[in-house]
């Protein structure tokens, strides 16, 4: 098992921001010189439809289309690279192939566009691999992906009434889902915490500091108290009733620093 500890790149920020300003852009290109590029899309079950699978991320239909996948891409993106560095390219390339190619399969007689299928793949990607890893900074991710995402489920599902490729989304979800499991991590377990960095830490009752005056120079303990048992023959007769327990007296013989005492041990 590996302890992980996730740090901070620019990368985490210049991923998404460069894939999000490239579809700004493509749009742009198409508002600016009056064009539409929709017939790059997918179109299911032909063979110059496989072209799409490459460029519809890349396409969109309006501003709307557009804003309502841009935000999702930046949170994602980020999140995806963040917590699976190494991972996060794979994720991105595979799940657009996958997912277009899902598309392309089960796909209604019609152009598919948009990047709404790679949104499916990362949520289902960054939910399943939390719960895989068990690494509690993982699952409290997926857990928050669900409270954000949880809500897309059901644009997964046909509904005649939009016209939402339910079948992109559907496809990206399952892309993630498989990628999710063909994608390996390192196996997480939770970071070390020793006792010194507990904030109720006492170091007078820890049995280490107490080698170390409070000077902080270390210094010998002494040593343990030798124990003499006396003889039960010294004792009083009363002590071996056969209706009483049987006791012995100990005698402790400390050092010359410490005190005398007496007490007593009870013997079955």
């Amino acid at each position: 098992m590996k302890e992980i500890d996730f740090k901070f790149s620019p990368s985490v920020l210049a991923w998404p921001l460069y894939f999000v300003l490239t579809l700004w852009l493509v749009f742009w290109v198409e508002v600016r010189f009056k064009i539409s590029l929709s017939d790059y899309g997918i179109y299911p079950r032909t063979l110059s439809g496989l072209k799409g699978i490459l460029f519809s991320p890349f396409l969109h239909g309006d501003i709307k289309h557009l804003y309502n996948n841009s935000i999702p891409l930046l949170m994602l993106i980020a999140a995806t690279r963040y917590f699976y560095r190494k991972q996060a390219l794979e994720v991105i390339v595979l799940g657009i192939l996958l997912s277009g190619f899902g598309t392309w399969l089960i796909g209604r007689e019609s152009y598919h566009i948009g990047a709404s299928g790679l949104i499916y793949v990362l949520v289902s990607f960054i939910f399943f691999k939390g719960i895989q890893t068990k690494y509690y900074r993982l699952v409290a991710l997926s857990l928050t992906i669900i409270v954000l995402y949880g809500g897309m489920i059901w644009y997964m599902f046909p509904n005649p009434e939009d016209n939402i490729s339910w079948e992109g989304h559907l496809s990206g979800f399952i892309a993630g889902y498989l990628l999710s499991f063909f994608l390996k991590t390192p196996e997480y377990k939770k970071p070390i915490r020793y006792d010194w960095e507990h904030p109720d830490f006492d170091p007078s009752q820890d049995a280490f500091m107490k080698h170390f005056d409070e000077n902080g120079n270390f210094v010998n303990l002494p040593k343990e108290e030798e124990l003499e048992v006396i003889e039960p023959d010294v004792l009083s007769d009363s002590y071996f009733k056969s209706d009483m327990p049987v006791y012995y007296r100990i005698i402790y013989k400390p050092n010359s620093d410490t005190e005398s005492g007496d007490t007593a041990q009870k013997k079955d």
